[in-house]
């Protein structure tokens, strides 16, 4: 079964020559897959290269114009599959670039901490970036069919949507495929870094954000539990998020005294990651945290419907001294909308009346009647 990917039909328009082209996103999300489809249809000539070979790094790390075209003669496309890999690689394809403004480039990396401290400056104004996520809801109902994708819901929720967990069939072959991704493959590359030091509170670190969804997280709590001081937990956070493991929410206030923003929240890209940390992959009927995997799901979900379709918004989560709390709200032109995360039930009525006065938004439930028209 081949999944439905929807960057795949927009990858022609978005390559130019004389412009790299960044493709991030999580190890084993798909971008290889994605790239070599593409280049299935491709009409071109190109040459595709693995940033993980000792050889391509050698190749394509000279800062030498006449030795770099050599990669390229006769060709309009270059692929470089794991850039990160590759030292100098911001200023080589500049070099490139400038040399041979015909030719379009292909970047993928799978840690923007790593690519984007390369290519940022040699690029400026040469690149488009663009992020592949774990298969959205929308691209599953392109794969199954939408019935299908709403009647498997329960199953995105436990095993996420990693490539490999859709396309296998056994229960334990996912969560085997899942442990080991979640174990360290995830954040391979934070784990190269010379300077990370405590390797397990990595995973320790993770696995007390997996019980917290849904929940403002004190670094300072983490800290201690860690037994780490506060500036290393917040380089490992920043390094998770740029690993695309996890992303945070912040707090939203116009400065009412009784608004509460001074800690984040933290999500999974991917439930079944989150589930695989916490060895929980039990059915619905069989758990207590169905409200904390809903939520998880639909903010990562609706993330990625918005990124697919170009739409930017601003993200945070709105809570009040008194109880009163609302799961996400989105900022865009101006305008608040307000969406509060159901199983069952719908927002409270005092919630949603004080948010809608104070701030002349509109606030609703999202709930399993209506939640395939929130992420599609």
């Amino acid at each position: 079964m081949k999944i439905q990917r929807l960057l795949e039909g927009q990858i022609h328009s978005l390559i130019q020559p004389g412009k790299v082209l960044v493709l991030y996103g999580p190890r084993r999300v798909g971008k290889t897959t994605l790239i070599n489809d593409f280049l299935k249809t491709y009409e071109g000539l190109y040459r595709f290269m693995n940033g993980e070979e000792l050889g391509n790094q050698e190749l394509l790390s000279q800062q030498n114009s006449a030795q770099l075209g050599q990669l390229i003669t006769g060709t309009s496309l270059l692929v470089i599959d794991e850039a990160q890999r590759v030292p100098n690689i911001g200023l080589n394809l500049k070099i490139i670039i400038d040399s041979f403004p015909h030719i379009s480039i292909i970047a993928t990396g799978s840690a923007s901490f790593d690519l984007a401290a390369q290519i940022g400056e040699p690029l400026t104004g040469r690149k488009k970036t663009v992020l592949l996520y774990p298969v959205s809801f929308n691209e599953l109902i392109q794969t199954y069919g939408a019935v299908d994708a709403k009647q498997q819901l329960e199953r995105w929720l436990i095993w996420g949507g990693y490539p490999e967990t859709i396309l296998l069939e056994a229960e334990h072959e996912r969560s085997r495929y899942l442990d080991e991704l979640a174990g360290s493959y995830l954040y391979k590359d934070i784990l190269e870094l010379d300077s990370i030091r405590h390797a397990k509170k990595i995973v320790d670190l993770l696995r007390l954000i997996a019980f917290q969804i849904g929940n403002e997280v004190s670094l300072t709590e983490l800290a201690s539990k860690l037994a780490l001081n506060r500036k290393t937990v917040e380089r490992y956070l920043d390094l998770l998020e740029k690993s695309f493991v996890i992303f945070r929410v912040g707090g939203f206030s116009r400065n009412l005294r009784k608004e509460i923003i001074k800690n984040a929240r933290y999500y999974f890209y991917d439930n079944g990651v989150r589930n695989s940390l916490i060895q929980n992959f039990n059915r619905l009927t069989l758990r207590n945290d169905i409200g904390q995997l809903w939520e998880n799901y639909l903010m990562v979900e609706r993330m990625k419907h918005l990124a697919y379709n170009g739409q930017r918004v601003n993200r945070y989560f709105w809570r009040t001294y008194d109880q009163k709390e609302i799961d996400l709200i989105e900022e865009s032109g101006g305008a608040l909308h307000g969406y509060e995360f159901k199983w069952q039930g719908e927002v409270k009525a005092s919630t949603k009346k004080e948010f809608e006065s104070v701030y002349n938004g509109r606030v609703r439930s999202i709930n399993q009647a209506n939640f395939e028209s929130f992420l599609t």
